[in-house]
């Protein structure tokens, strides 16, 4: 195979074979083939596209790139949740819990964050003493135990994707379709699991920024879970405002403990249930209303809570502090934002939500940018809140008083005020299946 063949081949509309595509992959990974021509290629694919099966080729190549876990060891039906990122988002901590009291097992491997939108596994590790590096023996023992342990992702887990994926971010072609499904889905694959549901966010915090788009990749992600043999669902979500009212590390463990106390903000607690139920749903424990009742009752009875509990004590860590969350470390600094004018808060750029917390160090712009765990942000109002001027509408936490100014500067940018009232977007869009794509708003 001349890789120059397969730039022309893609270039000029074709479709790749399967051997092509297997041996690009190979190739890349062991370093035979060029940044320069993978380059090319992926600008061809990003304006050709690719058909259905060069997707699922492109995606097991990738996941048969590395190590392939091999869940069989761990009895039961296991079930994965993946998101395509957001702010606030700190749904694993909160739906885990809630499906592993129910019986079903969650063994997940998470990743963390970068740029404007947080991290699992730097949420957990905000838990002192909590351990995210535990090797396959120690990850399957925690969830036979437990039944949940949620742990960064193996060195050399699909490294074909970490290199495409570095590749991609330099050469404008993130926005491709066949080449964001195959990146998220490769992941999943050769994690393991035998369900896996799909959170793909929408709206100005997104990846995705609008409905449509958001569907037309879920649609692509399912076909190629059950195309191969995992059961797959996915869920179009909100994120043009916050989910939740936290945002930073601890702050947002603080707000998934409350969730499972039955304390939880409306939104974020819609969010879960509906996700929890359509994971059990996935795992055979029955159609999505009665497993909303099953994700319900074990907040109810304090069994997800217990989880939760459980897995931090069996990965290292400090489980006093999801006991009473007021044993948190606290920032040593705290700043009022102010609404500027009187009005309804007409929209949020929950983008730039994001960054203003990232400026208060609870995020990085690089990879080994250092995290402040209790930097963040508490929301006081959101979308469709009426203000009146001077009303604090949310509040800045950092270690260093000097990163308010900046930070307060961006947040207030990001929200805009109207006279009229405003009605907040669904937080649910459309649930896609392999049965087709059901719109719920």
């Amino acid at each position: 195979m001349r890789m120059y063949d397969v730039i022309a081949s893609k270039r000029d509309g074709k479709e790749l074979t399967t051997e092509e595509i297997y041996e690009f992959i190979e190739g890349y990974v062991k370093g035979d083939i060029p940044d320069y021509q993978v380059s090319a290629l992926l600008m061809a694919i990003y304006f050709k596209g690719m058909s259905e099966r060069e997707i699922l080729d492109l995606t097991t190549a990738m996941a048969q790139s590395g190590d392939q876990v091999d869940l069989s060891p761990i009895e039961g039906i296991k079930v994965d949740k993946h998101s395509t990122g957001g702010v606030g988002d700190k749904t694993t901590l909160i739906v885990a819990p809630i499906v592993a009291a129910n019986g079903v097992k969650v063994a997940k491997m998470s990743g963390r964050g970068l740029g404007h939108t947080g991290g699992t596994v730097d949420k957990l590790e905000s838990i002192p003493g909590f351990r995210t590096d535990l090797n396959q023996e120690e990850f399957f023992d925690v969830v036979k135990r437990t039944g949940i342990s949620v742990i960064g992702q193996s060195g050399n887990l699909t490294p074909a994707d970490k290199k495409l994926y570095a590749l991609r971010d330099v050469t404008a072609t993130v926005e491709s379709i066949p080449l964001i499904a195959s990146s998220i889905m490769s992941k999943k694959l050769a994690a393991g699991s035998d369900c896996i549901l799909l959170d793909v966010k929408t709206g100005s915090g997104a990846f995705m920024k609008t409905v449509e788009r958001s569907i037309e990749l879920a649609e692509e992600m399912v076909k190629l879970g059950e195309n191969a043999g995992r059961k797959t669902c996915a869920l179009i979500t909100d994120m043009d405002v916050p989910l939740g009212n936290n945002i930073g590390n601890s702050l947002e463990v603080i707000e998934a403990v409350n969730t499972l106390k039955g304390q939880g903000p409306a939104d974020l607690t819609h969010e879960i249930l509906y996700l929890a139920a359509n994971m059990m749903e996935l795992a055979g424990l029955g159609d999505e209303e009665s497993c909303l009742a099953k994700a319900q009752a074990v907040i109810d009875d304090g069994s997800a809570l217990k989880c939760l509990i459980e897995m931090v004590k069996a990965q290292g860590g400090d489980a006093s502090v999801i006991e009473d969350t007021d044993n948190f470390e606290k920032a040593k600094f705290s700043h009022e934002v102010k609404a500027p004018v009187a009005g309804y808060i007409a929209t949020m750029n929950t983008e730039g939500c994001g960054i203003a917390s990232v400026l208060l160090g609870a995020g990085r712009e690089t990879l080994n940018s250092p995290i402040d765990m209790a930097a963040g942000i508490i929301i006081a109002r959101k979308t469709g809140d009426y203000v009146e001027a001077g009303e604090t509408i949310a509040t800045l936490y950092a270690n260093d008083e000097s990163l308010f100014e900046k930070a307060e500067k961006k947040y207030l940018e990001s929200i805009a005020f109207s006279d009229e009232k405003v009605i907040r977007n669904p937080l649910l869009y459309a649930k896609v299946s392999k049965d087709g794509t059901k719109r719920m708003a």
